[in-house]
């Protein structure tokens, strides 16, 4: 399949998975899943004819991994993103000291004032490599990536869910566990700085008091 239909597909899948199942005549079960059966049949009598084929390959080789099956290969789901009101059934999961979320640099003002809200989502979406965060930024403009404390909003009670495909999903990011990346970097660098001066006076004080061993 060329990679124009792979996207067409993928596309019509996460607005029927995700968003807007009943014009297809679908209804997600618990945990998301529709019977493949069912998708195929409802995509044919909507005029959008896949097969299974086409399905497996989307699934393998969507770089996002936007959806899966389940154990058996008779389910499919979108892994998260939706805006239909669907329990994903998934447990609370202890996240990585940080994560990050990208956006465009015309939303930070008013990400940095209300946090990062979940809009017509479940979730915020975070994402624990960096890259990723930028490459999703990329999409709004000129991408800006924001620090997130999770470590800290997980000591405070936040619950924080990891998808299938490795998304890291929370209800709400307040202001006060968000910082621009490079404002972390310049802490980090000082930290750095900081910790090597601590370092050098430490020697210096070793230094002097040989020296005065030796007097």
């Amino acid at each position: 399949m060329n990679n124009s239909r792979l996207i067409k597909i993928s596309k019509y899948l996460s607005k029927h998975l995700r968003h807007q199942p009943e014009q297809i005549g679908i209804q997600l079960a618990p945990g998301g899943w529709v019977n493949v059966d069912e998708l195929l049949r409802a995509c044919k009598k909507h005029s959008f004819a896949i097969n299974r084929s086409d399905l497996q390959e989307v699934v393998a080789t969507n770089d996002k991994k936007r959806f899966s099956f389940d154990a058996t290969g008779n389910l499919i789901r979108a892994n998260q993103g939706h805006s239909v009101e669907v329990d994903l059934q998934l447990e609370p999961a202890m996240p990585p000291e940080v994560l990050y979320h990208g956006t465009g640099h015309r939303a930070v003002e008013g990400i940095l004032q209300q946090g990062l809200l979940k809009m017509l989502r479940h979730h915020v979406h975070l994402s624990s490599e960096i890259i990723t965060a930028r490459k999703v930024g990329a999409r709004h403009g000129r991408p800006v990536v924001l620090i997130v404390d999770a470590a800290g909003m997980q000591e405070d009670g936040y619950s924080f869910y990891c998808s299938d495909n490795g998304v890291w999903l929370v209800e709400h990011v307040p202001p006060k566990y968000l910082q621009l990346l490079q404002e972390g970097r310049r802490q980090e660098a000082e930290g750095r700085r900081q910790k090597a001066g601590g370092r050098r006076q430490e020697a210096g004080g070793r230094r002097q008091e040989a020296g005065g061993r030796r007097q």
